[in-house]
């Protein structure tokens, strides 16, 4: 039984926090966890920036809801869906992933949550526990399934690096340089011949 671990961010839909950057024009919140491996950190500067500037999330919403996955984002999905069982692992929260959900078929879906106070503003996060992208993996492992997971960024490499196979999918050069133990890929259909080389079963890409 294998199943198949995917990020959010950066493998099937836009950088959100990248793209709010762009609208609003701070130029602060394009740092990801490409940039800033802790998460608490990186975390703790967005919700700083945000309350300095009075933004909350109706307006991150908005921003949200003009955007869509990636081009080919949604086949690749269907094409794993029929081929594994699929679960998106990400440090992303449900009040943004929803419209991007529906856009992919509604896929199973692991991240955390926000708190949100009065006129909107974003008052904390709540991660749904520590290292969560790790821990998922060694829990389908206790549910005896064999995991391969992708993903872009260094919050996915404990992830990657607890499954039976990692692979980095559209991941900027310095994650690169960092893991050369994982394959990385750019597109669509080499990230499906990474997941036929990786299970057990012979595939079609």
């Amino acid at each position: 039984m294998e199943i198949a671990c995917l990020d959010l961010e950066g493998v099937l839909i836009p950088e959100i926090w990248i793209r709010f950057a762009e609208q609003t024009g701070i130029e602060e919140l394009k740092a990801t966890t490409r940039d800033i491996p802790d998460y608490d950190e990186l975390m703790k500067m967005r919700l700083s920036i945000l309350d300095q500037h009075g933004l909350g999330i109706r307006e991150i919403q908005s921003v949200i809801a003009e955007m869509s996955p990636m081009s080919g984002a949604r086949t690749f999905i269907d094409w794993l869906r029929e081929n594994f069982q699929v679960v998106i692992l990400s440090d992303t929260f449900y009040e943004f992933a929803q419209p991007f959900m529906r856009q992919l078929g509604f896929p199973t879906l692991l991240c955390h949550t926000l708190e949100i106070g009065e006129g909107g503003r974003v008052k904390d996060y709540k991660i749904r526990q520590p290292d969560p992208k790790r821990c998922s993996v060694k829990a389908f492992h206790s549910l005896n399934y064999r995991v391969i997971a992708a993903g872009d960024s260094y919050n996915d490499t404990s992830m990657l690096s607890e499954a039976e196979a990692g692979i980095l999918f559209k991941a900027p050069e310095n994650v690169i340089e960092e893991f050369p133990q994982f394959p990385a890929v750019h597109t669509y259909e080499n990230l499906k011949l990474e997941f036929c080389k990786a299970s057990v079963r012979d595939l079609q890409p």
